[in-house]
């Protein structure tokens, strides 16, 4: 399982994309090594992600955080639900 911290590493590199949108436009296109889903993420988009990581053999690790609780330890302004972790 990613930490948090792993993740503020993977940002400072910019090495991380927030959003399902974005997260799921990488997954199509095979730039991701790694999903961090959050403890509350709809089980609608948590299935299309399992769907599309097992296509592209990308990781998909669950996280214990909500999404208020990423969103906080990522300096975001916002919620987020899924974090794409870059190759």
């Amino acid at each position: 399982m990613t930490s948090v911290t792993d993740i503020i590493q993977a940002e400072k590199k910019k090495k991380a994309l927030y959003g399902s949108d974005r997260t799921i436009k990488a997954l199509k296109n095979g730039k991701l090594a790694e999903i961090v889903l959050s403890s509350n993420c709809p089980a609608r988009t948590v299935n299309l992600v399992k769907n599309l990581a097992e296509l592209s053999n990308t990781k998909i690790s669950k996280s214990k955080h909500d999404s208020k609780e990423l969103g906080v330890a990522c300096k975001k302004p916002f919620s987020v639900t899924i974090i794409g972790l870059l190759k």
